[in-house]
């Protein structure tokens, strides 16, 4: 009975000094949480969607109070985020909403299908296993993972059966520009003036291009060579637009024999960043 006794008076002693041991060291190195972070995260919508290139809203106040990041880099919360943290810090808000836009038409009528694909049903899957599903190595292989990855539901898929954009939900989190392998989302400024190139067929033969998408460009340049401002070069066969330059002439647009080029604020985004409303559609089978 002592035996007993004695282990438990043992392991009272024990614990009360483990517990006395750990409160002392739990004191000894704590780190006090900068109060200006706690207010920081305050303003964040609380989403933790990692759009911010930060773990979390977490993350990305403590980098904010540290002044390693960006007022408005939090693109759920928007202006109303950007301002209240800007205010908190004494500096100008610099804000600047973007939202997704797919830069391909490359659809089933238009970019047929090398084969019949059996494999995982995923836009990576398919571009891993078997270098992906159409002639053109650089379109929408068409299975939705943009879709899958936005926690807005800013993503539907069109009649065309490809992906579109909700630009009354879309955010400008950027999820679906990382996740697609193709590489085929852009950022778009909503009040980004000017020519955008509808086409990431990078092919070097030009003869090809067509016999993989209809629709593609073919790098025959009139969009370079009939611009007015000179602000249109070919970067790996596409056209790129120095919008500091480009006065939306619409000349390119009109010489383009594919109709490749469109205009943000008409054909893109009308309106220059005008909400559209939300199309119910259906996934493509």
């Amino acid at each position: 009975m002592s035996i007993i006794v004695t282990t438990a008076i043992f392991a009272v002693l024990l614990a009360f000094l483990l517990g006395a041991a750990l409160g002392f060291f739990r004191d000894f190195f704590k780190v006090e949480e900068d109060p200006l972070k706690a207010r920081i995260r305050e303003c964040l919508p609380g989403a933790n969607c990692g759009a911010c290139g930060y773990p979390g809203c977490d993350g990305y106040a403590a980098a904010v109070a540290a002044g390693q990041a960006e007022t408005n880099r939090c693109s759920v919360g928007g202006k109303a985020v950007t301002e209240g943290i800007s205010a908190l810090l004494g500096v100008k808000a610099s804000i600047t909403p973007v939202v997704a836009f797919l830069a391909c038409r490359g659809s089933a009528d238009h970019a047929p299908a090398k084969g019949d694909y059996r494999g995982i049903p995923s836009c990576r899957g398919a571009k891993i296993s078997a270098g992906g599903t159409k002639l053109c190595l650089w379109g929408c292989l068409g299975f939705g993972d943009c879709l899958k990855v936005c926690q807005f539901d800013a993503l539907f898929w069109g009649e065309d059966g490809l992906p579109r954009v909700d630009y009354g939900k879309c955010t400008g989190c950027k999820l679906c520009i990382a996740e697609c392998p193709q590489g085929l989302f852009r950022d778009v400024p909503v009040e980004r003036t000017g020519a955008m190139a509808l086409c990431a067929n990078h092919n070097p033969q030009k003869g090809m291009v067509l016999k993989t998408c209809k629709v593609g460009c073919i790098k025959c340049e009139l969009c370079v060579k009939n611009c007015p401002q000179n602000c249109i070069t070919m970067d790996k066969g596409i056209p790129l637009v120095d919008y500091t330059q480009c006065t939306s002439c619409g000349i390119c647009v009109s010489k383009c024999p594919t109709k490749v080029l469109a205009l943000i604020q008409s054909d893109i985004l009308p309106g220059k960043g005008e909400k559209l409303p939300a199309e119910a559609e259906t996934a493509p089978a």
